[in-house]
């Protein structure tokens, strides 16, 4: 999502992160850009037509809505089965409201303004869980790096169906983290839903999260760094590592920057990451409901690393700030892409707060953000210039297109740029080979190293496209031999639509 904020010289700031990120800083007002901040001028002014003047069209259908609700409340407090508190009902209307709008939109209670506000910071007591609401269901968008969660081998895309045995299904996602945040160093016990498998508990400990953004550590005559999250100190981190990576080998031949599942985070950071590696030019750009209204993000000018060789991996938990990244690098011809498509999350949301946060904020979509080459990622997201696999598995799974997690799984997400649609279920280009071992192995990163070896994708000797077969061939294979056993002589199973 992205959020912003206005500090003491009236410069606003922002952050980018796809799901319910609960991200921002001590602020006025806060953008938010799918799961990162930025910088926008003091100075800057939105285009308005002549007919932005015009005189309202009449309220009378809106009155009429609102005495609707009242009288509706008015009834529940008078009649439901038990005693019900108005707070609860108008902040859970409220909610309802906002989350109709589109997977993003939301209305934060004090509290969860407040928590959103410590996991800007980056320090909270928590499990490191980045999650949304899909259908009433809490879903896993990514485990952050080094916390509780992901060393208890939780996935993007995971299911969370209860909390300490009480069930979850139905909350909010602000309920639902409630749920599982409470003192440091008491267990947790979460119960998963997850593809293929039976639903299992996963028995956790409560920490304070403190995520570091950036790992880092030579390859051979190559530099990886892994940016997990791009929170208030991503930049420098990032700064930080390289220059350990280039003092220690001083003839380093070039860097991968694993992007995978990152949840997104401060877009000044995705602006500042970006800036590390581009010598000026545009990073991102962002345009409202106004197609004339355009807000621009440029990089420094200046020669960068001596234009040392990248590629960069994502995933689909590769989201919004990460995508702006990524889409930056390969739009720029700066960087190579390798891995997954990402996540797809393109849309820019703001935050406003309510009385100065006492009434907690609105978290509201007010535009899409495009890369340099003025593509919206909105539901497509960044395509890899190299399609590989993690491992046989999941190239099994893109074959499925029932087990990929995206923002085109939101069925109230945002439209995509007229005429594009995101890839559907396809054999990937490539996945590891029989050979390779998955348990001790990264492919994605080894594939990522042979482009850099050999000096682009388009010169990196290609493996065989991986057995993968696709889910309708094998729906219609699996129906015809059951049809077969059953009835030898019956016809052929109906395509499944």
């Amino acid at each position: 999502m992205f959020l912003s904020k206005r500090d003491g010289k009236g410069r606003r700031r922002a952050l980018v992160s796809p799901s319910v990120a609960f991200m921002a800083v001590d602020m006025r007002k806060t953008l938010i850009v799918g799961v990162s901040a930025f910088v926008l001028g003091a100075g800057t002014m939105a285009y308005m037509s002549q007919s932005a003047f015009a005189v309202p069209e009449p309220r009378a259908h809106t009155y009429h809505m609102l005495e609707l609700f009242g009288n509706v409340l008015d009834t529940v407090e008078r009649n439901y089965v038990t005693p019900v508190d108005d707070k609860t009902l108008i902040e859970a209307a409220l909610n309802g409201m906002l989350t109709s709008l589109d997977p993003h939109s939301d209305y934060l209670n004090p509290d969860a303004y407040n928590e959103m506000q410590d996991q800007t910071r980056g320090e909270y007591g928590g499990l490191g869980i980045e999650i949304t609401s899909e259908d009433g269901v809490v879903k896993v968008i990514s485990p952050i790096d080094g916390t509780p969660a992901a060393r208890a081998g939780i996935k993007a895309g995971d299911y969370i169906t209860a909390v300490n045995g009480q069930t979850v299904l139905g909350l909010s996602v602000n309920d639902a983290v409630k749920q599982m945040r409470g003192k440091v160093g008491e267990a947790v016990t979460l119960t998963i839903a997850r593809d293929k498998t039976d639903p299992f508990d996963v028995k956790l400990v409560r920490e304070i999260i403190e995520p570091k953004s950036v790992t880092y550590r030579a390859e051979g005559d190559y530099g990886y760094l892994r940016l997990a999250s791009f929170n208030e100190k991503a930049t420098d981190e990032m700064k930080a590592a390289i220059s350990v990576l280039r003092t220690k080998n001083p003839h380093l031949k070039g860097l991968v920057l694993d992007l995978r599942n990152n949840p997104g985070g401060l877009l000044d950071q995705a602006v500042g990451v970006s800036d590390l590696f581009l010598d000026g030019g545009e990073v991102v750009s962002q345009r409202g409901r106004d197609p004339h209204d355009i807000e621009r993000y440029n990089a420094k000018a200046g020669p960068k690393l001596d234009n040392l060789p990248v590629v960069v991996l994502i995933n689909s938990g590769t989201a919004s700030a990460a995508e702006i990244v990524a889409g930056a690098l390969q739009d720029r011809k700066r960087a190579e892409v390798v891995g997954l498509t990402s996540f797809g999350k393109g849309s820019v949301q703001t935050v406003i707060p309510l009385r100065g946060g006492q009434d907690g904020a609105v978290k509201l979509t007010t535009a899409r953000y495009y890369t340099p080459s003025g593509r919206s990622i909105q539901k497509t997201g960044i395509v890899p210039d190299l399609e590989v696999a993690e491992t046989r598995e999941e190239a099994q799974e893109i074959a499925n297109q029932a087990f990929q997690f995206s923002e085109a799984s939101f069925r109230n997400a945002l439209t995509a740029d007229e005429g594009k649609t995101r890839i559907g279920p396809h054999e990937p280009a490539e996945a590891p080979p029989a050979a390779f071992d998955e348990k001790k192995g990264d492919f994605q990163l080894t594939r990522a190293l042979d482009v850099l070896k050999s000096g682009s994708v388009a010169a990196t000797p290609k493996l065989p496209k991986p057995s993968a077969t696709l889910a309708e061939a094998s729906i219609l294979r699996n129906a015809h031999a059951t049809t077969s056993k059953a009835a030898p002589a019956a016809t052929p199973a109906a395509k499944p639509n």
